[in-house]
Parts: structure tokens; C-alpha cells; sequence
């Protein structure tokens, strides 16, 4: 129905026992399955702060596959940061790029689009720390976002002269109300949670990473008396036009990537954004 949306790995791990699964970069990401409830939970782990690079990437959507071959019965995505869900995209896969890599990169993240935001099994987001950018849009492919108090959440694209992509867009409008994700899609608005929560960008807020996994996993509970298969096909149905949206659109989507991203302006832009990360770690 929703044609490739999610594609089968060229290899299948096996998840056994008191399970404790890994992708191919099994440092960038860990999975673990609760043998009760048969729920993954899966964690990012590329320190410092989860920056979506092209191997981190990889990792995720190889990961996803994994879940999907054993038939997850759930996951809660969440971060081994204390203070960062994820960064969003690596500015170094965009900064004086090789054109193969970035091609590449933005391919896989499209990859992790379509398996996260398309999946067959219900998913969460425990967000244990700021999250902007792609960080936010992970996030938003979840079915349901459990938020710390304290921390940063949004689509801060413009903020950076970067326009997001029309299926980052779509993203945010499922979460939230058109005007609502306009405004804050033009503004680069990164929302702390309270303000997250009021806007309906996320479901609910935790006082701690437990308490987030803990309500995340109540709402994963909801589903046990609900047919898994009408439950996804359901999911499927109502996101199936912003899936087959990108499928349409997939190669000229990579070819306005690497054009907007080469551009000189866009290139000093990030030159500036590096400098002044790099005067913050300093001080």
C-alpha cells in the first residue's frame, strides 16, 4: 500500500533471550527488548550530543530494520545524553562537502524518514534533553513525545538560512496546527517544553528519563487490545500521503539538497555557526 516505504535489511539480527540487539555500529546505537512487554528501546549514543552524521544514520535506520523483521511490538527512542536527545544533522556533513558523501547522507536520512514515520509498529520518543532540527524531527516521526522539563525542541532550520525540506514540514503539521507549525517553521522557534507541550508538539512532560521511558511505555500499554494490524494500517493510511509525497520525489529532493547546501551564502553561513560553537567551547 504505501509501495517501499519499509525496506528490508540484507541482514537480519536475532533478538533472543534477555535481548540486548545492536546494529552494525553497535557504539552509535543500542537496543534493548524487554522480554514482558516486547518493547525495544533504543538509544542513541553518539556522544556528545547525537549529531546525525552519515554513520549514526546508517545505524538507526539498520536498526529500525532489525525491529521490524523481529515485529516490534513498540519502541521508545531516546539518548545516553544527559542533557541532549540529538544535536540534529552534523554541520561537518554539510561544511566544504564531497558531493558523494552528502548525497549519500541525505539518502539515509530519508531512509530513517520513511522507516521511522512509516513504521508498522507504535513508537515513542522519550526526549531526555534539547532536540532541535533533526533532532526535533526524529522526534516528530514518533507516534507520541514524552519531554524533560528544561529542554529546547524545534524545526530551527531558517535560524541557519536553511529552508526544511517539505517532508520535515509535514512532519511538524501532523503534531501540531497549520498555523501554529507555520509560524514556528518560519521563525526557527525552538519551544522549551511547557511551550511544547501547550502547541501540542509534544503529548506529554516527565520530570526525569525514567519518568519519560515509564509514561512512554504506558502509552505503548494502550495498544495491547488493539489489533496490531489495523492498528498499522490505520497509522499508515493517514500518513501515506506525505510518505508517497517524498517517494515521488526522492531524487530531486537529494538534488535541491546539495544545491541549497553548496551555496555560497549557505556555505559562510555555516563557516560562521562553526566559529561560534567553537568560541563557546573555548570559554
Amino acid at each position: 500500500m504505501l509501495r517501499s516505504v519499509l525496506r528490508a535489511s540484507t541482514t537480519r539480527l536475532g533478538v533472543t533471550g534477555s535481548r540486548f540487539c545492536s546494529s552494525a555500529a553497535d557504539k552509535l546505537v543500542i537496543t534493548e527488548v524487554d522480554d514482558k512487554t516486547g518493547y525495544a528501546t533504543v538509544t542513541l549514543n553518539r556522544p556528545p550530543v547525537n549529531s546525525l552524521n552519515l554513520e549514526l544514520l546508517t545505524a538507526i535506520s539498520e536498526t529500525l530494520d532489525d525491529l521490524q523483521n523481529n515485529k516490534s511490538r513498540g519502541m521508545i527512542l531516546t539518548s545516553s545524553s544527559k542533557s541532549v536527545f540529538s544535536a540534529g544533522l552534523d554541520i561537518m556533513e554539510m561544511y566544504k562537502p564531497k558531493v558523494d558523501r552528502m548525497k549519500e547522507f541525505w539518502s539515509t536520512l530519508q531512509d530513517v524518514w520513511f522507516k521511522l514515520y512509516g513504521s508498522p509498529f507504535p513508537t515513542v520518543a522519550a526526549i531526555n534533553g534539547h532536540s532541535p532540527a533533526g533532532g526535533c524531527l526524529l522526534s516528530l516521526c514518533c507516534e507520541y513525545r514524552v519531554m524533560c522539563q528544561n529542554y529546547t525542541i524545534g524545526l530551527n532550520e531558517t535560524r541557519l538560512g536553511i529552508v526544511a525540506p517539505t517532508w520535515f514540514m509535514a512532519s511538524m503539521r501532523n503534531a501540531m496546527s497549520r498555523r501554529d507549525a507555520e509560524m514556528a517553521l518560519t521563525l526557527g522557534t525552538l519551544f522549551t517544553t511547557d511551550e511544547a507541550l501547550k502547541v501540542g508538539l509534544v503529548d506529554e512532560v516527565a520530570t526525569s528519563k525514567e519518568d519519560a521511558i515509564a509514561k512512554a511505555t504506558a502509552f505503548l500499554d494502550k495498544f495491547k487490545k488493539i489489533s496490531p494490524q489495523a492498528r498499522s494500517m490505520t497509522k499508515q493510511a493517514l500518513r501515506s500521503k506525505d510518505i508517497m509525497e517524498l517517494e515521488d520525489n526522492r531524487t530531486q529532493d537529494i538534488d535541491l539538497f546539495v544545491y541549497a547546501v553548496t551555496q555560497p551564502k549557505v556555505q559562510k553561513g555555516l563557516e560562521m555557526y562553526l566559529e561560534a560553537l567553537k568560541a563557546k567551547s573555548a570559554k
